[in-house]
């Protein structure tokens, strides 16, 4: 199990299956859940070692840096993500 820490709330999370709705549940709007709005667009403030990699949907929405598609994201390894919306 992974944890997600967004906005000091806290949420665990299964290894490498998309967060999408929990981080729904932590108050981050989700539009499409494919990639493709950007509405769920997040910051990483740590825990960047412990995510999937950056696909083709968010570098096309041109994500960059700790700026990531909360839709798009998967916790690995049991590690722990902090985030901000």
């Amino acid at each position: 199990m992974g944890k997600i820490i967004l906005n000091d709330q806290e949420v665990e999370v299964d290894d490498n299956e998309p967060i999408v709705d929990a981080i729904e549940e932590l108050g981050v709007p989700i539009g499409c859940s494919n990639g493709v709005c950007g509405t769920c667009e997040i910051e990483v403030l740590s825990g960047m070692e412990h995510l999937n990699p950056m696909n083709e949907e968010e570098e096309d929405l041109g994500m960059e840096g700790n700026r990531r598609l909360g839709c798009q994201l998967c916790v690995k390894n049991g590690g722990t993500v902090t985030m901000t919306f």
